[in-house]
């Protein structure tokens, strides 16, 4: 039976697609180019006047998370004009195009000429042509994660994301033309064979299309429970516009439901789902339980272009570009899923109450016949103690009559500071419905501009999120200044536990107590640590946050420090953090080659 979320390609659909290093691409069949003769001309007319282009639009920043998701990691491409990827991040696929198994016949290159950073927040892989031949000469980019770590963990949901200009050609001087956005599965660098190992495609157009292609690849080559090497995917979708600004373009893999399911979506708009049924659970489990690294390339030439009308030819024109915006990766942990409202019933306190007799619990009983009501005066707040910390997705504002114009959602774990999670100056009344991404025990609607003369007055406040497993969030610390007590000598400075890589450290004197601290730029919402210690580790420490890097409060605390990497479910407020060694576990100082905090960001709807 088909699956009701597809379109079927015809059976002329083109077989050879992606290019894996060592995999054979079939041949293509004939049929395919007279099938697709409407839909290349029609293309070709809206997009005549669009021409091999450079990078257009102004860079926009990594999205907050969406709701109930957590950012992983990103990349936002914020490097100098004319400069390489970051080779911390990002590795170069470099040499001809026929190692890669598809037909392609450009040479993969690590030349700023074909890989730049645009100095605006974009990068670009620039295809190039040198010489009379239009099919020789050709240079281009490809460049991959050094990650391979992204994926769903059993019962969570991962979400790869890029924003991305697709070439600007058309089908009059495109043809050739192979951006992609993909990913290939982390066993592949440890032996599995492709395609067993898994392949999804995120974004893929050939020849100036306007189009997108979304695809799993699996099983076995050729033929298999997944038809390689044409994978199962979403057969050719439009794309208007796509060669002329940027679109966001996204899977999610999900392993919360039953069965479990892959979803595309295009500028934030889902498309085609592929349900684990489709394939046998081994099939499935090889090819999407395990993590991915993430690729992009502009191939010129191959089977895929080959199937839908060739090229290059003369009119091919170079310099075509794919420009990346951003990328992120976001999860969702297992059992992350909105619980309901859990403020409801919860101790609930205010500033004020209109008349000396208000009921601030009023607003969370439930009932929308009572109502808090506070004084008439600014600043006013309502605060609702959870009870323990929560993972924060979504707060809700029922407003009576007395809204409020300017107000602040806010969290905190200690009622003392404070953490802005949602924010407005233009509030109208009504019903205010919030997605956030927050963590703490104590949630509160801080108030500095009524709406009206009267004071602030709510039917509800409802609060919806998960028990906090100080599992998720940002990390944050990563690039910030860093000091210490001491160091052992200049080559060991306190930022070289901060910079990102696991083969630099920081490492103090040789003697106790000694400290690492962390400057994260604003006051946030603490809650994982990570240590990856040196031979020389603590046995035992602290970590700490501050507000002023004066006053600390301790969030963890042990005697029986193990060395190697700790991952701390610390949870506190500051915009200091610092590891406070107080008894080392060798005769050496304390070492450590990264130290990362992580907080649940504040985010501004």
């Amino acid at each position: 039976m088909n699956d009701p979320h597809e379109v079927h390609t015809p059976p002329h659909a083109p077989a050879p697609k992606r290019r894996f290093r060592g995999w054979v691409a079939a041949g293509t069949a004939a049929a395919t180019v007279a099938a697709t003769v409407a839909l290349v001309a029609i293309t070709a007319v809206a997009n005549a006047a669009t021409t091999a282009g450079t990078v257009q639009a102004a860079a926009a920043a990594v999205p907050a998370p969406p709701a109930g998701f957590t950012l992983t990691w990103s990349d936002d491409f914020g490097a100098a004009a004319g400069t390489g990827v970051n080779t911390a991040n990002w590795k170069y696929d470099t040499g001809p195009g026929s190692s890669f198994g598809t037909g392609e016949i450009e040479t993969m290159t690590s030349s700023t000429t074909n890989v730049f950073h645009d100095g605006n927040g974009h990068l670009a892989l620039r295809a190039l042509h040198s010489g009379t031949d239009p099919r020789a000469g050709w240079t281009s980019g490809r460049i991959e994660t050094q990650a391979a770590t992204f994926g769903a963990e059993p019962g969570g949901v991962v979400r790869m994301e890029s924003s991305l200009q697709q070439p600007d050609v058309t089908t009059a001087n495109g043809a050739g033309y192979w951006p992609a956005f993909w990913m290939l599965g982390s066993t592949l660098r440890t032996g599995t064979s492709w395609p067993t190992s898994g392949e999804i495609d995120i974004m893929e157009d050939i020849n100036g299309r306007s189009s997108t292609f979304g695809t799993l690849h699996c099983g076995v080559n050729p033929g298999g429970p997944c038809n390689e090497s044409t994978g199962l995917g979403s057969g050719e979708r439009p794309c208007a516009g796509c060669q002329t600004g940027y679109h966001t373009y996204a899977v999610e893999i999900d392993r919360s439901k039953s069965p479990e399911e892959i979803r595309w979506y295009l500028d934030g708009a889902l498309y085609f789902t592929l349900p684990a049924t489709r394939v046998d659970a081994t099939t499935w489990a090889n090819a999407v339980h395990h993590p991915f690294f993430i690729i992009y390339d502009l191939a010129i030439g191959g089977g895929f272009p080959d199937a839908f009308g060739g090229g290059p030819n003369a009119a091919t024109v170079s310099g075509g570009q794919l420009n990346i915006d951003w990328v992120a990766v976001y999860n969702k942990g297992p059992g992350s899923q909105p619980t309901g409202n859990v403020a409801l019933g919860k101790p609930t306190t205010a500033s004020s109450n209109e008349g000396g007799a208000g009921c601030p619990a009023c607003a969370t009983d439930g009932n929308l016949n009572t109502r808090w009501s506070s004084a008439f005066s600014d600043p006013q707040w309502l605060q609702v103690d959870l009870g323990q910390t929560y993972n924060i997705t979504n707060v809700a504002l029922n407003w009576e009559a007395a809204y409020g114009k300017a107000y602040r959602i806010q969290t905190s774990n200690d009622q003392l500071t404070w953490v802005d999670i949602a924010a407005t100056t233009t509030g109208d009344g009504g019903t205010d419905v919030w997605n956030v991404n927050g963590s703490g025990r104590y949630v509160r609607m801080y108030g500095t501009q009524r709406g009206t003369a009267y004071g602030y007055s709510l039917w509800e406040m409802s609060v919806n999120g998960t028990p906090g497993s100080n599992t998720g969030g940002t990390l944050v610390s990563q690039g910030r200044p860093t000091t210490a007590s001491s160091t052992e000598n200049a080559g060991t400075a306190a930022a070289n536990a901060t910079d990102g890589s696991g083969s630099t450290r920081w490492s103090s004197a040789f003697s106790d107590p000694q400290w690492l601290q962390v400057d994260l730029g604003a006051v946030m919402n603490v809650n994982k640590v990570v240590l990856n210690w040196e031979a020389a580790y603590a046995k035992a420490f602290q970590v700490q946050t501050s507000t002023d890097g004066t006053t600390w409060t301790t969030i963890y605390s042990t005697t029986t420090g193990t060395g190697g990497v700790q991952t701390l479910n610390a949870s506190g407020s500051g915009r200091y953090v610092r590891v406070l060694g107080t008894q080392r576990a060798t005769t050496y100082g304390y070492s450590l080659f990264e130290f990362q905090v992580y907080a649940m960001t504040c985010c501004t709807p």
